[in-house]
Formats: C-alpha cells, sequence, structure tokens
C-alpha cells in the first residue's frame, strides 16, 4: 500500500475514524533526517497492509503539528483507535518502527 498524504483537511477522516492502525510521519522537505527516513517509512507502508500509513508536511501544516506537540522531526506517531499510541522521534531504524507496530 502507498504512503498517503495527510494534511489538516484529511486528518481526522484519515487517523481519527480509521478501522486500522495509523502510522503517521511528521516531516519537512528541508529536513536532511527526514530524507534520510522517508524510504523507511515507503518499506512499512508496504510491508504492513494492515497498517496506514501517511506522511503530514508540518511546513504546511502547522496546526497538526502545534496539536501533537511535534518538537523535532522527523517524528513518527502511531495511533490506534484515533489515539497516539506509540511515538519515535528522529531518524529510527526499520526495527524501532517495526517493534512499534507490534
Amino acid at each position: 500500500m502507498s504512503v498517503i498524504k495527510i494534511d489538516q483537511n484529511n486528518f481526522e477522516s484519515v487517523v481519527m475514524h480509521a478501522d486500522k492502525p495509523v502510522l503517521v510521519d511528521f516531516w519537512a522537505p528541508w529536513c536532511a533526517p527526514c530524507r534520510m527516513f522517508s524510504p523507511v517509512v515507503d518499506e512499512i507502508a508496504e510491508e504492513n497492509p494492515q497498517v496506514t500509513v501517511g506522511k503530514v508536511n508540518v511546513d504546511e501544516n502547522p496546526v497538526l503539528a502545534q496539536q501533537f506537540q511535534i518538537m523535532g522531526i522527523p517524528c513518527a506517531i502511531l495511533f490506534r483507535d484515533g489515539k497516539p499510541a506509540g511515538r519515535l522521534v528522529g531518524l529510527q531504524p526499520k526495527a524501532a518502527v517495526e517493534e512499534m507496530l507490534e
């Protein structure tokens, strides 16, 4: 499954009302660690059809970044039943993301 672009307009429908877990990568195009983390996020999306995977550009969606207290990027938050259930901040190995999904 491919990664969904999430913004303030579709956040509620994609994340808050999802019928399965949602992994959201908060990132910015100028962030080198974010660009390094992006292929990991893409792999997670392809290998885990039981999880919806999306990305939020914090520059374009500052309200969402503030709402979820994003202090450092990349920041991956796992949502279950519309609530944050796990958070990884900074460049993380794929294994750390997979462990959070379990």
